[in-house]
This record gives C-alpha cells, sequence and structure tokens, in this order.
C-alpha cells in the first residue's frame, strides 16, 4: 500500500541521519579529540554507591525504653517495607483452643480505633501508594506494609493502631468465621496436598505440644473463638518485649523517632500486657505415625484429570536455627533437593539432585520427591515427601528409607560444591526482594535480637565439609521416623517396618510373607 511506501521511505531517512550523525561524532568535529572513556566536558563526576566499607553495619538495631525492639536497613528506592512482628503463633496455643493465630491474621487490618473499616485503612494506603498484609507460622506473626517512604509516618501509626487497638467487632468476627470454615474445607479439597501434609507431619512429630499444635484452626474450635478469648490471649503475648519493628528502605533514625512517637506509651484496647502467662514450653519431639485414609481418585476433575495418588511424608528430627548444625542441614536439604517429574527442570532436564538422579530418574511411575527442612528455635524437621499409585506405595516407601540411609555415606566433591553454590545463589538471589529483606531482618532479630548478614552465611555455607554432613546425617538417623501418609494406604507398611528400615544398614524394610495374594 501507498502508507506502507511511506512509512519505509521515512524509516530509511531516519536510519540515514543517525548514520551520518554517528559519522560525524565519531569523526571528532562534534567533539573533537575526545574518546568514549573519557569524561565528556561540562558534566559533573558521577558518584558511584560504596558497599564495602558500609556492609558491617547494614541492620541497625535500637531497643526502646519499653522492649520494644527496631531494626532497619536501609535500601535504595522510594519504596519500603514495614512491619511489626510478635513472638506469637500456633505453637503458643497450649493454654487456649488452637486456631486462636489463625483467627487473628484473618483480622488482621479490619476497624481499629483510629480506622472504622478495613476499607478506611486501604484507602488510607492507597495515598502512599501502599499494601498490607499479615502472615502466621507456627512461632511467628507478621503485620507488615510497603508503601512510599514519604509516609512512613502514617504507615507506623497504622500498624501500632492494627497491632494493639483492633476493635475485633461482633460482625468482624463473624465473618472471620465463615472464611476459616472455607478455607478448612479448601484445605481438604484440594489438589496439592502440600498444606496438609506438612499438618500431618508436625502433628506427627511433635504429638500435641509446641509445633506440633494445628497451625489451621481445628473445626471444633471455630465456635469456642471470641472477642474476650481473643484479648486473654493478645495480653499474654502482644507486649513490647516480644516485638520487633522492623523496616526496609528507610533510615534508621526515622524508624525510631516514628517507634517513640506510636509505640512507646500506647496503652493497649485490652489493658496493660502481662508476660507473665507466656507459654516457654520447649519442643518435645516424639516421632509417630499420622494416616488419614482419603479417596483421591476426584481430588481433579476436568479434561485432564490428576491421576489418584497416595502421598508419604517421612521426616526425621534436625537441629533448631539457632545451633551450628543448622547451615550443614541446609546443605544436605538443598543436595536433596527433587520436586514433581513434571515440573521445568525435571528429569532429563539437567538437574543433579540426589532425588531427581536417584528417584525420580529412575522409578518413572514416582510422580513427586521433594526435600523440604523446617527450623524453629529449638527443634527441627527434615522431611522428604514423595506421591505415587496407591499400588507402589510400599516400593516407594522403601526408596524413601534407603535415600535416608544413603544420606550418612561420603557426600561427592561435586555434589557438594554445587549444592553449597545453589544454596549461597538462592539465598542472595531471595535477597534481592525488598519484603524478603525485611522478613530476614524481623525474625533474625525477633529470634537472636541480631542479624547474621548474608555474606556471614555464605562463609559458614563455604565452610561444610562432606565430615560435616555425614556428622549430622548420623545424629539425625538415631531419632524416631515422623511419618504422614494421605490416600489409599492399603499398601502401607506399618511404622514399625519404616522405623526398622531406617535403623538397618541398607533402609530396605523387613520382608512379608503371604500365604494368598
Amino acid at each position: 500500500t501507498l502508507w506502507h511506501h511511506q512509512w519505509l521511505a521515512s524509516g530509511a531517512s531516519f536510519i540515514m541521519f543517525g548514520i551520518a550523525a554517528y559519522r560525524k561524532c565519531s569523526s571528532g568535529s562534534g567533539y573533537p579529540n575526545i574518546s568514549l572513556s573519557a569524561p565528556l566536558p561540562g558534566i559533573p563526576k558521577p558518584v558511584f554507591a560504596a558497599v564495602d566499607s558500609h556492609e558491617q553495619c547494614e541492620t541497625k538495631i535500637t531497643t526502646l525504653e519499653n522492649g520494644l525492639k527496631v531494626a532497619s536497613q536501609n535500601k535504595f528506592g522510594q519504596f519500603c517495607t514495614v512491619g511489626i512482628l510478635v513472638n506469637s503463633g500456633s505453637r503458643h496455643e497450649t493454654k487456649y483452643p488452637s486456631g486462636i493465630a489463625h483467627f487473628l491474621e484473618k483480622l488482621a487490618f479490619s476497624s481499629t480505633a483510629q480506622y472504622g473499616s478495613k476499607d478506611e485503612i486501604l484507602l488510607t494506603l492507597e495515598k502512599h501508594g501502599g499494601i498490607c498484609d499479615c502472615q502466621t507460622s507456627r512461632d511467628t506473626t507478621m503485620y507488615a506494609v510497603s508503601a512510599e517512604v514519604k509516609g512512613l509516618d502514617t504507615v507506623v501509626s497504622l500498624l501500632s493502631d492494627a497491632v494493639l487497638q483492633p476493635r475485633l467487632l461482633d460482625e468482624e468476627i463473624e465473618m472471620t468465621r465463615m472464611a476459616v470454615r472455607f478455607e478448612l474445607e479448601d484445605l481438604s479439597m484440594r489438589p496439592d496436598p502440600e498444606p496438609l501434609l506438612t499438618e500431618m507431619i508436625h502433628a506427627a512429630a511433635y504429638r500435641g505440644n509446641t509445633v506440633g499444635l494445628p497451625r489451621f484452626c481445628p473445626v471444633e474450635s471455630v465456635e469456642k473463638i471470641d472477642k474476650k478469648l481473643l484479648h486473654m490471649y493478645l495480653q499474654s503475648y502482644y507486649c513490647p518485649e516480644r516485638m520487633v519493628l522492623a523496616g526496609v528502605g528507610i533510615e534508621h533514625e526515622q524508624l525510631v523517632a516514628c517507634a517513640r512517637k506510636y509505640l512507646l506509651n500506647v496503652k493497649p484496647v485490652w489493658g496493660a500486657s502481662t508476660p507473665t502467662n507466656v507459654d516457654l514450653s520447649v519442643a518435645q519431639y516424639t516421632g509417630g505415625i499420622v494416616r488419614m485414609d482419603k479417596d483421591m481418585s476426584d481430588v481433579s476433575l476436568g479434561p485432564t484429570p490428576i491421576p489418584e495418588l497416595t502421598h508419604i511424608m517421612i521426616g526425621l528430627e534436625s537441629c533448631s536455627f539457632l545451633e551450628d548444625d543448622f547451615i550443614p542441614f541446609a546443605v544436605l536439604n538443598m543436595m536433596m533437593g527433587g520436586g514433581g517429574s513434571f515440573s521445568a527442570g525435571g528429569p532429563g532436564k539437567g538437574m543433579f539432585t540426589r532425588l531427581y538422579l536417584n528417584v525420580l530418574n529412575r522409578h518413572h511411575w514416582m510422580y513427586n520427591a521433594t526435600s523440604y527442612h523446617h527450623s524453629y528455635e529449638d527443634t527441627g524437621l527434615l522431611c522428604i515427601h514423595a506421591s505415587a499409585d496407591p499400588r507402589q506405595v510400599r516400593e516407594m516407601v522403601e526408596i524413601l528409607t534407603r535415600e535416608f540411609i544413603q544420606m550418612a555415606g561420603t557426600a561427592g566433591e561435586m555434589e557438594l560444591e554445587r549444592a553449597k553454590t545453589q544454596l549461597k545463589s538462592m539465598l542472595m538471589m531471595n535477597l534481592e526482594s525488598r519484603p524478603v529483606i525485611f522478613e530476614d531482618v524481623g525474625r533474625q532479630v525477633l529470634a537472636t535480637g541480631k542479624r547474621k548478614l548474608p555474606h556471614e552465611l555464605c562463609y559458614l555455607i563455604s565452610n561444610v565439609t562432606a565430615s560435616d554432613i555425614k556428622r549430622v546425617t548420623t545424629k539425625m538417623l538415631c531419632s524416631k521416623p515422623a511419618v504422614a501418609a494421605l490416600g489409599d494406604l492399603t499398601e502401607m507398611p506399618s511404622y514399625e517396618h519404616i522405623q526398622a528400615a531406617l535403623s538397618s544398614k541398607d533402609g530396605h524394610l523387613p520382608r512379608m510373607y503371604r500365604l494368598f495374594r
């Protein structure tokens, strides 16, 4: 078309003009006698950021008069992430009905003394380009806001109000009951069984104590939790000594000034805190098995349904994140690795972790084999999750027990170096994200009162040897196994047989002899 030819002609003339301009500059007529490596005249000298001398004092920590810790790390950018972390979670519900932490997570950022509704809070944050979120784990509750640095004063004021002055209205609690019921139904119906298996393995490993208590509110507790019970719990655990105000992307002095203004002499809505009622129980590892016979044939209906699978998770006690052995366990977990058989980095795609090489590559019928490491301030759990057809459960369990036994062998130099490099790269890449840095700063300061910087952790990872891996594995294999089993468990071996396999030299299950099949 005519238009097309005109467009080509104009494009060609533009390119010719660019070539002529380049020739003019390169010949020296534009800027005579100046090379591209020399500074241009009249332009100020660039100033580059230096990190080597300041890296030692990246994370600044101040403890206020009431015991609240303020931790910050400056980071270039116009946005910041600020939040309050509380040493409170499902592990602290021994004296209460389970599920209070789950309720508080859903009630977070609802109406407060200062804000009439959740919408009002969201509109206030919107003015500063902000978003908010609350997450609870077994040992920590985290209220976080990401917003423009200019809105820091408003953000800290809002956080103080959300944590210390929630109204907890009857209609909000009723809406939370509905949300919790829905989440419990969804948990048992979703195709991905990971959250449910994690609950089950913790219940098996720490039966009825601390981190073994349910993270999700049990059905029988949904109606029991009311405003009075929530206030009793908050009075015990939401005290300044158990809190950290953490921020990334702001000046430390500015954050401390806001903390003094909004968190120093604030009386919570439930009255003066009494931290004397705090549960200080230390996790008691028990081992054991939690079974859930469930028909998984209709978990995912549709044009391409997921085949019926049985899911097994086997775990052994590792160590807390405060111990020196935490780093060797992290390297061991990375060395085991694994994933799904149809994941982007599945068998035949260059994955070198043991669970890919020894399990998924050799046993085509296995759908998943993944290693996980859960670590807390007084205990830890290293476990492997695997999925297969219900008829092959016994063989799958034996493959897992053999892998556990083989962990105690001497790790190859190449696989150990690869695992250490992978762990360091994962650590550094995750810490590119501002919210991840915030969580790292907050959790470390809450647990230990200080923060190990990434380069310190990389140094510790580099020093892990094959003998360290062998030592921690041998110690781990002395503990009783924790087992979670979900699905059709007809072919599931007994707990005693799994324990015997993990105590043997080769990891084989005891042979069963049947007269009739």
